[in-house]
């Protein structure tokens, strides 16, 4: 690693500080109803969050002169909301009694999860998060289990929205747009996510119709917000997989603050569970740090900061995969030599400046800068034998051979990526609850990209053709071949490319009444204008308007309900993958692809077993334009590089969630999807994220007589996905689905220190806030999901067999948490 680079380490490690310093203060004693002492009671207001002590006694900065809204919640107690407006320097004494029978409320007043539940946005709590088991447990664990999320590969972070493909999804961390590698190919490759869920505050997730604020895409936005702590602390996580530890700094005069987390994994444990057997050794980890400090009670300033570094070194050995019928087993057996080697490294830092002009004017200056250096080198020979095999799936005892041959695969590809973003936003408040949102953004990609990839495939002894290239037809060993040998596949390309882009937004918020019923409308449109430029290439510059709309109403009923409509016009102007096409090479002309958006939805809270539920239903559709077809293999997407298509997505989502067990938040999800394509004219077929049926769950449970010994079970049922042809096929002439997804993920945990438990607090126990040791079964029921497969030829029949590669087995995983 570069000198500079081990200092920005030094510096990530070093800095720690930063929580707004507020001109007011609440503070007081929390009771419950008998009068005792409730100790971590969460107490929120405008995103800063504090927890009561062991004595129930909490402490809350908050503006001055503003009206403002205090929320305190608690595992087992019912909500409780306060607001007040305090004069600079008051100290407002206030001791709550919080119970378990009803939610109070000192003013009535719209939480800032109500603004969500009018926007169709989705809130996830970070614990929730934390607990879940999976493969890859983190944020993505969780969206896979909501309505319209998809994915079939749990080795994977990506995810697939309402028929969208993994490049369509936004993603921010504090209002910043954050990205992922540009050269993974396999889920196994991709190491750790960007977000820190030991970082992380809020969580929204909105599948569909989301504001013209947000970016330019066309599925989705997750929408993350660090923690500000607001006193030391410290967690840790260690487990078979990896582990990871942050720590919460704080200053003392409070100007000052900062949360750092480090991450480290290895995904031997999964990997060794599949078919091939490897030499694997992967390095996955990154450092990432969230500081903040307040200049004035107007000005604040916070800095964004990640490094990471992924290695993937790969030297398969050999691999058996047996299928077929009951009457007719057979097996495919591999023999590799060679190995691949994959590296990516990045570095991200963003700086955000706050200044509140007045107390209804506030605006927001943004700066980000992120590098990316990729490689991709492999160099593998793989001798392949096909037959059938005997009772025990034993290829080795028959001696009737189907197919044999070999496929050597080669590929020296190297990017490295520059994107700078420089962003002013603003926020205006006005009477008669209305707001007025705007921003400008001007952001600069420098990419340049060296693609060299062949393969070459040889079939009892004799070398075959490309499929695509005419050539006198092969007959060995019966006729010489006088036809030049060629690479099966072949692509060839540098590119050094600048793309400069312009962008902006304006949007209108209203809250009104319609007779007794309350009224929310947000009305804005976005705007983007880019220009593709190369060394050779020189791109048409091109601008795109997205207005886009949405209402809601809850009508004065007994029933708590919520009725939405969104939509608009959603473009996704082309990022640099999307520009290249099939044989490497950059088209600067790739129009941004248009889809018409409409979003039906009904929310409704309720009450069961007398706690609290919600029955959420959407109906959508798209029509899209100018649409980029792409091909997905694993989790690599290669585009035609053109807008020769169109397309629509269509269907319906279901969540029921609420406290199936008492004091615990579950859910269930149903979804439907149809997503066609129609490409040239040549008619309507299924695209590659036609997902049709999904239904997740995710549940958690204690123990009745133990309620320190927890269950959660993550459960995902996807039917197959379009996909496993293989790759030079004609979509429209050969049609194929992968099997069934069929996953459950289930963890066992023994608390010992939790803010939900009553645990009489050991000695040693007495400095801990969490301390749990538990068990994680990933694929409990041992289901063999595919991802793709392998296409080998039968020397005799001439027919071409589908082996799929299958991803993981059933594994074992023993993981403690902590938190100081």
């Amino acid at each position: 690693m570069n000198t500079y680079k081990l200092i920005l380490v030094f510096f990530f490690l070093c800095l720690g500080h930063a929580t707004f310093a507020q001109n007011a203060h609440v503070k007081g004693v929390i009771l419950d109803t008998e009068n005792r002492s409730v100790a971590d009671v969460n107490v929120s207001c405008l995103g800063n969050v504090v927890q009561s002590d062991s004595n129930g006694v909490f402490d809350i900065e908050l503006p001055s002169n503003k009206k403002v809204s205090l929320i305190f919640t608690h595992i087992s107690l019912k909500m409780l909301s306060l607001s007040v407006s305090l004069k600079p320097g008051e100290v407002f004494l206030f001791n709550p009694v919080m119970n378990n029978s009803a939610e109070q409320m000192g003013e009535v007043f719209v939480s800032s999860k109500n603004k969500k539940r009018v926007q169709g946005i989705v809130t996830v709590e970070p614990e929730t998060i934390k607990k879940i088991p999976g493969a890859n447990a983190g944020i993505e664990n969780i969206l896979k289990t909501l309505p319209g999320v998809n994915s079939n590969n749990e080795l994977s972070t990506q995810y697939a929205v309402r028929g969208g493909n993994y490049d369509e999804n936004l993603v921010y961390v504090n209002e910043v747009e954050v990205y992922r590698p540009f050269l993974i190919r396999s889920g196994q490759q991709e190491g750790l996510s960007f977000t820190n869920t030991d970082l992380v505050q809020n969580v929204d997730f909105s599948a569909g119709g989301f504001q013209a604020k947000f970016g330019d895409k066309l599925s989705s936005v997750l929408d993350i917000t660090y923690r500000k702590p607001t006193q030391f602390g410290a967690a840790f996580e260690a487990s078979f997989l990896g582990g990871s530890a942050a720590v919460d700094l704080v200053s003392k005069n409070k100007k000052w603050s900062a949360v750092t987390g480090i991450r480290y994994r290895n995904n031997s444990l999964l990997v060794n569970s599949q078919d091939t057997e490897t030499n694997y050794t992967p390095v996955f980890a990154d450092i990432q740090t969230n500081i903040n400090y307040d200049i004035s009670e107007k000005w604040q300033m916070s800095f964004l900061g990640n490094i990471s570094q992924n290695k993937y070194s790969y030297q398969p050995l050999t691999r058996q995969t047996n299928f077929g019928t009951i009457d007719q087993p057979m097996a495919l057996t591999v023999y590799y030599e060679g190995q691949e080697k994959d590296k990516y490294e990045t570095y991200f830092g963003a700086f955000k400046t706050t200044y509140k002009a007045s107390p209804s004017l506030t605006f927001k200056l943004i700066g980000s800068l992120f590098h990316t250096t990729e490689q991709e080198h492999f160099d593998i020979l793989a001798q392949y034998r096909l037959g059938n095999v005997d009772e025990e799936g034993n290829i080795e005892n028959i001696d009737f051979t189907r197919g044999i041959g070999s496929q050597l695969n080669h590929a020296r590809n190297d990017l490295d990526a520059l994107i700078a973003n420089a962003e002013i936003k603003g926020f205006k408040e006005w009477l008669n609850d209305s707001q007025l949102e705007f921003g400008l953004k001007y952001t600069r990609e420098s990419i340049r990209d060296r693609v060299v990839e062949w393969e070459v495939i040889d079939s009892a002894g004799f070398s075959i053709n490309p499929p695509l290239v005419i050539l006198p037809k092969n007959n060995q060993p019966y006729q010489s071949y006088t036809g030049p040998l060629l690479p099966y596949q072949d692509i060839r390309a540098t590119n050094f490319n600048t793309i400069n882009r312009l962008a902006g937004y304006a949007q209108f918020n209203k809250k009104t009444a319609i007779g007794s019923s309350q009224v929310w409308y947000h009305l804005g449109a976005r705007f983007q204008s880019w220009n593709v430029q190369g060394a050779s290439v020189e791109g048409k510059n091109q601008i795109v308007v997205s207005p886009r709309a949405q209402f809601a109403i809850q009508p004065d009923w007994d029933m708590d309900m919520v009725f939405r409509i969104s939509g608009g016009l959603y473009h996704q102007p082309p990022f640099y993958r999307e520009l290249r096409d099939l044989d490497g090479v950059v088209n600067p002309n790739v129009k941004a692809q248009e889809s018409v958006h409409i979003v039906l939805g009904n929310d409704y809270n309720f009450k069961m077993w007398n706690r609290p539920f919600k029955w959420v239903t959407e109906v959508y559709y798209k029509s899209l334009s100018d649409v980029n077809v792409y091909s997905i293999d694993n989790v690599r997407i290669r585009y035609i590089a053109n807008n020769n298509a169109k397309a629509y997505a269509q269907g319906f989502d279901f969540r029921l969630n609420g406290e199936f067990v008492p004091g615990t938040e579950s859910w269930v999800s149903f979804g439907y999807l149809k997503t066609e394509e129609n490409y040239e004219n040549k008619g309507y077929i299924a695209r590659p994220t036609d997902q049709r049926l999904k239904f997740a769950m995710l549940f958690q449970d204690y123990m009745p007589n133990i309620p320190s010994v927890k269950l959660y079970l993550n459960l995902v049922y996807n039917t197959g996905l379009p996909g496993g042809a293989p790759a030079y096929s004609d979509p429209y002439l050969y049609q194929n689905r992968l099997n069934d997804y069929r996953r459950a993920d289930v963890g066992f945990a023994k608390v010992f220190v939790d803010s939900s438990t009553k645990v009489a607090k050991a000695k040693w126990l007495k400095d801990f806030k969490e301390l749990s040791v538990g068990l994680e079964i990933f694929n409990l029921f041992n289901n063999q999901n595919a991802i793709t497969n392998t296409w080998v030829r039968d020397v005799y029949s001439k027919n071409q067999y589908a082996i799929p590669n299958y991803m993981t087995s059933r594994v074992f995983n023993i993981k403690l948490n902590a938190r100081l």
